[in-house]
Order: structure tokens, then C-alpha cells, then sequence
């Protein structure tokens, strides 16, 4: 395994999507010395847009957590999230009835802003679901697992739903050594309960990488040769980064160890294009 710098690598690209958590932050607050690469992409008018699973806050709220961090030159526009992924494909294909979630007020506040009324799953009535017209999964916080996943799995078997989940996750880290399960994956739980397939949001589904290609396309033309991938997750960063047809490079600094990442590339045969400690050298 062939570990590289970064920031040559980066320089040879015209465009840099970056996970947030893992390779611009962790559960420590941002990672020491990120300040410095994200000066030089810019000194190398490199652009730059942080691709992110976190469905619980909207892009301003995105930007200003990483302000919180100290990353002041973030701008909100150059954050994408899988939250505005869902919630577009709500605004677009739910037109009436309640909304039912798994999540925090939060996440629901910001996804939920179609006009529909929204309803968590705690407060449904299993014997009354007749407005009841879609279910999404927000975040793995504001539930009761005990009792809402199987509540979940009760109204699924009641009434055809669509069903989306806006953060594909199935875990992340809390501490250098140990996760938490993520809505992703009580969602992948739940779908093979029931044998059922989910609308998913998030990486290493396409939607997020079709809209910042486009996005950047709409006032600039440029080719998936010129935009390099970083993440630190094989299944999500890498894949969606490989299906999408950009080169991708895996870093070691958050859910990919270096002990562990030689035997997740053979076992997954998801194979990034370069290998890097971090986005730091």
C-alpha cells in the first residue's frame, strides 16, 4: 500500500470534493493543520466543496459549525449536503398528507420546509394512518430505539410507504476506537425485516456529485478528469467517488485506519486511486 502527499496530488486537479467528518474534522473538532491545506487549495485557485452525509443541519448551519471550528473561509455555497438532496426529492414527490420521522426536531425543521405537516414516529397512531404519506429516516438522535424502530417496522408493514433516508451512514466514529450506529444503518436494519429497498440519500449514491458537477458546470466547464475525491470511508467517499467517474483518494484520518485499509480494499474490491495519511502534506 503506497501511501502519497496530498497536496501534490491535490495540485494536479482543478476541483477537490471533501468529506467533512474524517477528513476535515473529527469528534476532537477540526483536525489539526486543515487550515493550512484548504489555504493552499485556494493559493492554487483550486475549488473546492465539502460533500456531506449529515442530514440534521442545513448548509448556513453547516458553514457556521465550521466557522465555530476556526475554518472562517467556508462559504455556504460550497457545501452539499444529503439533507438537500431529500429534501428537494420531497418538495418535488410528496404533495399531500403528514410526514412521518425518525430524528430530531432539528433535522425535521430543515428537511421537512415543503409545507407538509411532519409528525415523529413516537406520536403516530398505528390504528389511524390513513394521512400518513411518506417516512423519513433524519438522524439516529430524538427516538426512543426501544420502541420507535419497532413501531417503524409496524407502520412499514401496515401501509406502503415511500421511504427515504436522508443520511446513508451506517455508523461514525465517536472516539478514536469505537462508533456509533447511524440511521443508515437502523434503515438497512428495517429494509431487510421487511425485504424492502429504501430511497436513499447521501454517498455513494450519485445525487450529491451530479449536483455539485453541475452546479459547477452552470458557470465554469469542467470534466470529471478534473475532480479528485477525498474521503475516509471505503463504502461511501470512495465508491460514489469511483461510480461517478472522478478520481478519488482515501485518507487515514478517520474511518479507514492504516492497519485496516490493505485488507477493506481486497475484501470490498473498492479500490481508491491514491492512498494519503490525511489532507495535511
Amino acid at each position: 500500500m503506497q501511501i502519497q502527499s496530498f497536496l501534490s496530488i491535490a495540485e494536479q486537479f482543478k476541483v477537490v470534493f471533501l468529506d467533512s467528518y474524517g477528513v476535515l474534522k473529527n469528534y476532537n473538532g477540526l483536525i489539526h493543520g486543515v487550515r493550512h491545506t484548504i489555504d493552499f487549495l485556494r493559493s492554487r485557485d483550486i475549488i473546492i466543496r465539502v460533500l456531506t452525509n449529515d442530514a440534521s443541519r442545513s448548509q448556513l448551519q453547516q458553514a457556521e459549525s465550521f466557522h465555530r471550528l476556526g475554518l472562517h473561509d467556508i462559504q455556504e455555497h460550497e457545501i452539499i449536503t444529503s439533507g438537500m438532496m431529500a429534501k428537494q426529492f420531497l418538495e418535488q414527490k410528496i404533495t399531500n398528507g403528514k410526514i412521518a420521522y425518525l430524528g430530531t426536531e432539528n433535522s425535521a425543521h430543515y428537511i421537512l420546509q415543503s409545507g407538509l405537516e411532519h409528525i415523529p414516529l413516537r406520536d403516530i397512531d398505528l390504528r389511524n394512518l390513513d394521512d400518513i404519506s411518506a417516512l423519513v429516516f433524519l438522524d439516529d438522535e430524538g427516538f426512543d430505539w426501544n420502541t420507535d424502530i419497532t413501531k417503524t417496522v409496524n407502520l412499514l408493514r401496515h401501509k406502503n410507504l415511500p421511504v427515504i433516508v436522508a443520511n446513508s451512514d451506517k455508523f461514525y466514529p465517536v472516539s478514536k476506537n469505537e462508533v456509533a450506529v447511524g440511521t443508515g444503518g437502523i434503515a438497512k436494519l428495517i429494509e431487510n425485516m421487511l425485504d424492502r429497498k429504501f430511497i436513499h440519500f447521501g454517498k455513494p449514491d450519485s445525487q450529491m456529485f451530479i449536483y455539485a458537477y453541475d452546479e459547477l458546470n452552470s458557470t465554469g466547464n469542467y470534466n470529471r478528469s478534473e475532480i479528485l475525491m477525498v474521503g475516509d470511508t471505503l463504502q461511501a467517499d470512495i465508491l460514489g467517488g469511483n461510480k461517478f467517474g472522478v478520481k478519488t483518494t482515501l485518507v487515514l484520518s478517520g474511518n479507514t485506519s492504516r492497519e485496516d485499509a490493505p485488507l477493506q480494499i481486497r475484501s470490498s474490491g473498492i479500490i481508491p486511486d491514491y492512498i494519503c495519511e490525511s489532507i495535511l502534506t
